[in-house]
């Protein structure tokens, strides 16, 4: 016992996160033995379910991989720099065991029960290592700067702090294929329906693109509409997929809970391979409002950003699954909780657009999902605006609208410069039913505008509030929620310049 207190912070962390694995690798056997002694027994909604937490335990084993490459540099005092790093990924890792059980909520059998025991111990696990690198800050030395997470795993992004609407991951080659039209781009394969291309479907150019790579590989899909489904896995890194604009590039899917899948295999479009850009494209549920779960989008990409996208469904059309995430210039259609997940990511210069419920339902605008209050995660919504779709306005009066409720007990979604219509109820916010907690959670409105934007009747939950004070809203902007310090510049100014015009 005495040699562990000679042991630094990050060693004592990398030994939690080397026992997490083990105990992952004990719960993917038992997933698995499970899935293959009672297969003919459960429901295909069990399968699927236990198929999720195969891929999502996979997917945490890469992530913790990550956290320990980063723990064991040779200069310990130098994993601090990592700080933002590892809390990503340590959060992200934490989703991945809260979504695997996520996946039981629909089964009527005890198969949940057989799981949950192993699973809800490693989630304890992440929790200890997020409370542990939070206090690695206070011993961050500012004047260091060693290559980032992204640095290491793409060489050519500098990382470089920007204030032009567009995150730092972003490098000037990549910003200017977003700024750019399709015929002044450079592609590297070309999808098209009338066989003008290399190939006829998205998911056969995926599978031709490269595994792995630190440079960017461009798909030009052309115009049409793709019914596939597309899960885009983790070896396939640096994608830009990129459209003909939103009304016409279309990849469309209708698969739901309400029809035995998942919320997490209900994707049309799934992505979590790091890098990703997605560009003038509509992503679309079609399963319709009575469907229950409907996703059009689920990512789990890190450092990924949708530009000028159209997101279309009811309920849960945008899953902002986890890790880092930028969207700019997009639309989003749904009803109930339709942008949800536990991410951190910013919204920036969108449209969200409550579409028409069923009868005796009410329309969420976000349902942000933070299960540990060391978790880095949110929904930042920054300028764009929060409107009534064009079925809803005629039918306004007879439903509610909601800028938000809490699916887990630190939930943390704020609204900054947005301008608000009038479809908002004046409270604001809703709880997630009448026995949850609303005292943990942070809910913030940061000078939004227009008639729905009006907080003088809004809920009084102790972790409610308007926010006041400039440096305060600051921390959801780009530059500080999803790149945090180690990617501002060194003169250390916040960007507050995202907070106005």
């Amino acid at each position: 016992m005495p040699e562990n207190h000679r042991k630094t912070l990050p060693e004592i962390i990398s030994g939690t996160v080397n026992v997490s694995m083990e105990e992952i690798r004990e719960s993917t056997s038992n997933c698995s033995a499970l899935r293959r002694k009672l297969a003919k027994k459960l429901e295909p909604i069990d399968l699927r379910a236990l198929d999720d937490c195969l891929e999502l335990f996979s997917l945490t084993i890469s992530q913790l991989r990550k956290v320990l490459a980063d723990l064991s540099t040779s200069n310990s005092s130098a994993a601090t720099t990592y700080y933002d790093d590892l809390l990503t990924l340590l959060s992200g890792a934490m989703t991945n065991q809260a979504t695997c059980l996520d996946g039981f909520s629909h089964s009527k059998n005890d198969t949940r029960k057989l799981i949950e025991g192993r699973v809800k111990r490693i989630s304890k696990h992440f929790s200890n290592c997020l409370a542990m690198v939070k206090k690695l800050k206070k011993k961050k030395k500012k004047k260091k700067h060693p290559r980032s997470l992204l640095q290491q795993e793409f060489p050519e992004y500098g990382g470089i702090s920007r204030d032009d609407g567009f995150p730092a991951w972003l490098n000037r080659k990549d910003r200017r294929l977003l700024q750019t039209t399709t015929n002044q781009t450079k592609v590297d394969l070309v999808v098209a329906k009338d066989g003008s291309g290399n190939f006829s479907t998205v998911n056969a150019a995926l599978s031709a693109a490269p595994n792995n790579s630190n440079t960017r590989f461009v798909i030009y899909v052309k115009t049409g509409a793709y019914f596939e489904y597309v899960d885009m896995g983790s070896s396939k890194k640096m994608i830009m997929l990129l459209g003909d604009g939103i009304q016409n590039t279309w990849i469309k899917g209708n698969r739901s809970v309400g029809d035995g899948w998942t919320t997490f295999q209900s994707s049309t479009f799934a992505v979590v391979g790091n890098g990703f850009i997605a560009k003038g494209i509509s992503f679309e549920n079609y399963a319709g409002p009575s469907k229950q779960q409907a996703v059009a989008v689920r990512s789990g990409a890190d450092f990924s950003a949708f530009y000028q996208c159209r997101f279309i469904g009811y309920q849960d059309t945008l899953y902002v699954h986890s890790l880092r995430q930028f969207y700019r210039e997009c639309d989003v259609y749904g009803t109930v909780d339709f942008i949800f997940g536990n991410a951190a990511v910013v919204l920036q210069n969108c449209s969200l657009y409550a579409r028409k419920p069923n009868p005796g339902q009410q329309n969420v605008f976000t349902a942000q999902g933070r299960d540990d209050p060391n978790q880095n995660t949110g929904i930042s919504i920054h300028y764009g605006k929060v409107a009534a779709g064009s079925d809803l306005l005629p039918v306004l009066s007879q439903f509610k609208s909601y800028l938000g409720r809490p699916w887990k007990l630190y939930s943390r979604t704020v609204y900054m410069l947005a301008n608000m219509e009038g479809l908002i109820d004046p409270a604001g916010w809703l709880r997630w039913d009448q026995n949850s907690s609303v005292s943990l959670l942070y809910y913030g409105e940061y000078q939004n505008r227009g008639p729905g934007s009006n907080t003088s009747a809004r809920v009084t939950w102790p972790g409610y509030r308007v926010i006041t004070n400039a440096t305060e809203a600051a921390l959801f902007a780009p530059g500080n929620f999803i790149q945090a310090n180690q990617w501002v510049p060194a003169t250390g100014i916040p960007f507050t310049a995202n907070l106005t015009v």
